[in-house]
Parts: structure tokens; sequence; C-alpha cells
């Protein structure tokens, strides 16, 4: 039995899945291979805002603390800052601000996180940090203009309930800087959204601590962030790493909990950001390469907006160095984009949404469908629900049927045919990785296996006309194995002139034969 999809809609998109997504820190973005993925993604989904680690931090050198000549003090340096800005906003994207790591000249201690060692310990004189974030929020005001920078988002560091981002996750050390860099940051303007904690999984003790600060202190906090996964303990491998993973919904629960817990609290209402979300927190766990990822993440697409204002996917390209530089091409990387603009099948799970229309007409466990009121164009997003470790492996295939409503464009006839356009990604197409794993595995792949691996992550495409009975088509649609695929459904206004006969193409028509014209 078929689905009936209702023919008016039932609510509208959000949009809060494509608001943000996630980078490398701050620094990478001046590489080239980051910059044409970022172009790409831009192209083909369109962000809002990017979010990731390290602005101030030692590799982008803002703060330059100097002593020679007789001359002592710091200089701010914006040399970095101006051109990965620029190329953000030139690519139609803005940066979500998070302040850290803390430059080596202004920290405590010698803690570091990453490869790439960001310094997590509190600032050695709080005056001097609140110096340099006021600063650099300036610069930003004097090259891009107030209006535009209100539109930014500033974040209070990263994590600090884990002792891998903050100096023994100190709670009150936390709080003492959160209210320093608030205070700072409304004194350069009071229209500045400034928020935190940017908590990890698992740290809802934190939530009422920190309510009960903000509102006991009259600290402002215009958002509240935090971040989302669902992935168990590390098992480490040389250059990898293998995670037992919760089910899907567990994201969902989490995108929901802050909520609840900071119901009649100060912070009730206010905006929530998840600044980071994925299935793992690894950066080298291949289940980011495959199509499970995205037949896993298409619920939490679907409807992660109807919990909070943004959840950022933990990121948009494999340019990112916490555990060093990659060994291969394929390694697990968090990115829906591989090195050299490779698409994996998370990827196409966010283009796919991208053409997606605004009035939701109907949402179950395995489909999302949209319509656009200015063409009619009816878009499915359906997908293989998937479970987590615990659950049984998922079947070849699945199937599902639905009815689904075409209408007339404008005031036009009704439709009698529609043209449906599917998009598939699955265990075997549009799937790079599974090419790559067929390729042997090569770490660095010559040019002509980049070539090979550019076209097998392009999804399978497929059209046909589809009867229009009675205002409604009917689907039945099989995907494959993990799969996501996007049907796009459009009415036809028939245009073809009478004269043409598309049998007599080859000359083969029974009138062309009798009159001998053979």
């Amino acid at each position: 039995m078929s689905t009936v999809v209702p023919s008016e809609p039932i609510s509208t998109l959000s949009d809060a899945w494509r608001t943000c997504v996630g980078t490398g820190r701050f620094n990478l973005a001046l590489r080239q291979d980051y910059q044409d993925s970022l172009a790409l993604v831009q192209r083909e989904i369109g962000f809002r805002y990017v979010r990731g680690h390290g602005l101030l931090s030692d590799d982008v050198g803002v703060h330059r603390p100097y002593d020679a000549a007789g001359h002592t003090g710091t200089r701010y340096a914006f040399t970095y800052v101006d051109q990965v800005v620029d190329a953000y906003l030139t690519l139609g994207i803005k940066p979500f601000l998070e302040l850290g790591f803390m430059p080596s000249g202004l920290a405590s201690g010698d803690d570091t996180v990453f490869w790439w060692k960001g310094n997590i310990t509190p600032p050695r004189d709080h005056r001097e940090w609140t110096a340099l974030v006021q600063a650099v929020l300036r610069h930003l005001i004097d090259r891009y203009g107030l209006d535009e920078v209100r539109t930014w988002p500033v974040e209070v560091w990263n994590e600090p309930n884990l002792v891998n981002f903050w100096k023994d996750a100190d709670q009150p050390a936390y709080f003492r800087l959160y209210e320093e860099t608030v205070r700072a940051v409304k004194d350069v303007d009071a229209d500045l959204q400034v928020g935190g904690p940017a908590i990890s999984p698992g740290a809802d003790d934190w939530w009422a601590p920190f309510a009960d600060f903000v509102a006991d202190r009259e600290v402002p906090c215009d958002f509240v962030s935090f971040h989302a996964y669902t992935t168990g303990p590390a098992q480490h491998v040389p250059f990898g790493t293998y995670q037992t993973l919760r089910r899907p919904e567990s994201l969902l629960e989490q995108f929901g909990r802050p909520a609840e817990l900071l119901a009649g609290t100060a912070l009730a209402g206010k905006p929530a950001h998840v600044t980071e979300f994925n299935s793992s927190y690894r950066p080298d766990n291949p289940v980011h390469d495959t199509a499970f990822n995205a037949a896993y993440l298409a619920p939490v697409l679907a409807g992660g907006g109807d919990l909070v204002d943004s959840f950022s996917y933990w990121t948009f390209c494999d340019v990112f160095e916490e555990e060093n530089i990659p060994t291969s091409i394929f390694h697990g990387g968090f990115g829906m984009l591989a090195h050299r603009q490779v698409k994996k099948p998370t990827y196409h799970l966010y283009a796919f949404m991208a053409r997606m229309g605004r009035d939701v007409l109907a949402r179950g466990d395995d489909h999302l469908v949209t319509r656009d009121a200015s063409s009619g164009r009816v878009a499915v997003l359906a997908w293989q629900p998937v479970g987590g470790t615990d659950d049984p492996a998922e079947p070849e295939s699945h199937t599902l049927r639905l009815s689904v409503p075409v209408g007339a464009v404008a005031a036009g006839p009704a439709p009698v045919t529609a043209y449906a356009h599917r998009s598939e990604v699955d265990d075997e197409s549009g799937n790079a990785f599974t090419a790559w794993q067929r390729l042997g595995r090569p770490a660095s792949p010559t040019f002509r296996q980049l070539d090979t691996l550019h076209e097998a992550a392009e999804p399978v495409r497929s059209h046909a006309s589809l009867p229009v009975v009675e205002g409604r088509v009917d689907l039945v649609l099989t995907v494959g194995r993990h799969g996501v695929t996007l049907v796009e459904l459009d009415p036809v206004v028939d245009e073809t002139p009478a004269w043409l006969d598309d049998a007599r193409i080859l000359g083969r028509t029974p009138d062309a034969e009798d009159a001998g014209l053979r």
C-alpha cells in the first residue's frame, strides 16, 4: 500500500541544516585545495556560516608580543585573518567566530591539543586576553563594517568540559573566561552576538551551573552552543580508528536535550546552535567515507531543524590536520569532500537537500517530500533506514511506495505526465570510497585514478515520464543498501508542435515504405 502524500503543506523546511558547516583550523583556509573545496560546496549546497578552531592560535599570527631595541609591547597582526575572511566572503559564506585557542605569548601553561598544538590553558592575564579579543573585533568591524560583523556569531572557546580542550576542564576558570570575554565583546558593540559554552556530548551537568552563573552575574548570553556525536570509545589501529555507533535518533535526542535542561532558566528559549555534529568524533574513522554515513544522517537533516536553530556538519572537507597530515586520500576524515574535491556519499545527501523545496508535504522514517510553490516541482528524498552497532545489518535494498500530488503550473491545465529525474547514491552507486577500495586503496592516486574516483563519485542518474492520474503520481522507489535517493517531479507542459513525429526520425514509418522511399 502506498503512503498518500498530502496535497497541502504540513510545515516549512527549516534551513538549520545548512546554516553552518565545520572546517579544519583557520590557517588551512589559505590552501588551494581548501578553497577549491569550499567553492564547490558553496556552488552546490550553499552554507551561510563556517566555523572552526584556531583563529587566535600562533599559526594565524594575530597576537605578537615584542621586546627588542628598547621597544616592548604587543602588536596585533591580521595578515592571515584578512586573507581567510576575504576568501570566505567572496565565496558567499560568513565566519562563525570561535575564540580560541590561546596564543603562546598569552598562555599560562604549555598544555596543547592536536598535532598542530593548540594551546588549551587560560590566559595568564585576562586584561591582555580581552584586549586581544577587542582588537580582533574592532579590526573586523573596520574592514567589513559594523552591520556585517553584527551578523557573525561569536563563540567563547571549544569544549571546555574536556581536559583535552581546557586545562583540567576547570569550570570556574571557564566561567571567568566566558564573563571577561563577553563583557569585552559587548563593550565593542552591544549588538554583537556572543554565546557558549560549546560543550561536548555527555556534559549535561554543565548546563545548570552555566545558566545559574550567567543569571547570577548578569552576563549576556545571546545563544547556547553544544556538540553532538554518537560513537563510543576509540579502538585505535595504525592511522585509523574503529568505534561503535548508537542509533541515529541519538543525534536528535542530543539536539533536543539542552532545551529540556534549560527550561525555566534565564537561557530558556535562547537560539541553540549545534556547532559540531557527525556520527564519529574521530577524524580517522572510515565510517565518514561510506554511504552508510549518508543514510545515517538523512533523518537528522530532515528533522533537526525542529529542535535547534542550526546544526553544523563537522566538516565540509578533509583538509584537516588534528591527527597529523593524512596518509591517504581516504582516511576516515570528517569531510563530506575528500582531498581534491572527491565527493563522498554524505556530500550528495547535502546536495540533494539543497534541491528540496520550502513547503514540506510529508516526512517519514524513510522519506521527506517537499514542493516548490513557484514551479510546482515536487522533490522526494528517500533513504534506507539504518541503525547502530547493536542493530541487525541492513538488507540489500529498501522499497517505499508513495502517492505524490503533482499539480498544474500556475494557472495552466492539469498535467497529464510528470518528468521524473532521479539521482542515487548507495554502497555501489555514487560511491568513490567503494571504487577506491576496488582500486586497491591507493594512498596517492595517479591522475588517471583520480579521474576514475571523480567519475565514480557522481550519483547514478535516470529519468522517466510518469503518468499523472487524478493529480497524483505513484512512485515505487527501491533504494540500494545504505542508499539515499532524490527524485524530482516536474509537471509537464507539452509544447510539442503538431507536425513533429518522432517515429519518422529513422525513416522507418509505414508511409515511407509504401511510397518506396526507403
